[in-house]
């Protein structure tokens, strides 16, 4: 055997591009980053009730000192904290999608920044987390909620379609996501230790049951039509293949996460999947490997109580390019970091 083989690499020349700090003087925590389809505009929300719109070539050129406000290309306000954001597939970026505090999912037309859809569908409680897909022709919109529901529906009609209880409805509904290959499956990360795979046409009952965790699984993502990752609050990351008995691959260690939303992203043309962590710190794994490949700490600012208690609270991967990739980091300081690397 070629040991050389069982030694993780790193096959990506990542490095620090861009540094965007918070404005405000109160909790600015990020929650939510999201690419719009052409990669090019970057959505950010959370704690302070604002979702920021930026242009990546314009935060690509900022300098270290530059306040957020410089560079926000559009500033839509919301009535509650944010906790998950997502643009509709169907309308090439001029739709996002939030879920709030307060149970309810909104959707904002980002150009002239006021809401054009709401459901509260949720009695109030927390949304964790929204998504979108494309079923023929149509957007199919789901969201999970402190509820213990996933709540699926067609934004068209503003009707609900679908309520699905995973493990009985008991236990908060952390993550959804729809298969991004076009496929049929339903992702979702639930607070009883477990994640759960639908297949939308029948949702009577999960198609999988992945039991690994040990504690509660706050992300589940697509690697690729085969393949999910999760994330949890036991500290670890498991590689999935659902496609042969729902075995775990992979078991990825490193990032410390015990209580918070650290954030999970994976990007698909490189295998790599990132991880924030509660010691402010970003770790990014290769599918191949358990250990991490790349870390790197945040800077930002103390909070305004002059204590050093941030961490990483959101993640996301440009999924644009092959032989470019860019991930962004923010922090429960409300600081933006970006990292560029080209493929060595």
């Amino acid at each position: 055997m070629d040991r050389d083989n069982n030694i993780p690499r790193f096959d990506w020349d990542l490095s620090f591009s861009a540094l965007v700090s918070s404005p405000s003087t109160g909790t600015d925590a990020i929650g939510a980053i999201e690419f719009d389809p052409s990669g090019e505009i970057l959505a950010t929300g959370g704690i302070a009730r604002k979702i920021r719109i930026y242009r990546l070539n314009s935060l690509l050129g900022t300098s270290r000192d530059d306040d957020d406000d410089d560079h926000v290309e559009r500033c839509i306000c919301t009535p509650a904290k944010l906790s998950s954001l997502k643009w509709r597939p169907d309308l090439t970026g001029r739709v996002i999608g939030s879920g709030d505090y307060d149970g309810v999912v909104s959707e904002y037309d980002v150009e002239k920044g006021v809401p054009v859809f709401e459901r509260d569908e949720h009695g109030g409680r927390k949304i964790w987390s929204v998504d979108y897909t494309l079923r023929s022709g149509s957007v199919l919109g789901a969201s999970g909620s402190d509820d213990g529901t996933v709540q699926m529906w067609d934004p068209r009609n503003g009707g609900l379609d679908k309520t699905v209880r995973p493990g009985g409805g008991t236990a908060a509904i952390c993550s959804v996501e729809f298969d991004p290959f076009g496929g049929n499956f339903l992702a979702v990360g639930c607070a009883d230790r477990n994640a759960y795979v639908y297949d939308v046409r029948r949702l009577v009952d999960p198609i999988f049951v992945l039991d690994g965790h040990t504690k509660t699984v706050t992300y589940a993502r697509f690697m690729d039509q085969h393949t999910i990752v999760t994330g949890s609050t036991d500290g670890s990351l498991k590689l999935w293949d659902i496609a042969n008995g729902q075995r775990v691959v992979r078991t990825f260690r490193g990032h410390v996460n015990s209580r918070n939303f650290v954030g999970l992203s994976v990007w698909r043309h490189g295998g790599l999947v990132v991880s924030g962590s509660e010691n402010n710190e970003v770790f990014v794994y290769d599918k191949r490997w358990g250990e991490p490949v790349w870390v790197r700490g945040l800077g930002g600012q103390t909070d305004r109580f002059g204590s050093d208690r941030r961490f990483v609270s959101s993640v996301c991967w440009r999924q644009a390019d092959e032989d470019w990739c860019t991930l962004v980091a923010g922090g429960s300081d409300g600081v933006l970091e970006i990292f560029s690397g080209i493929r060595n």
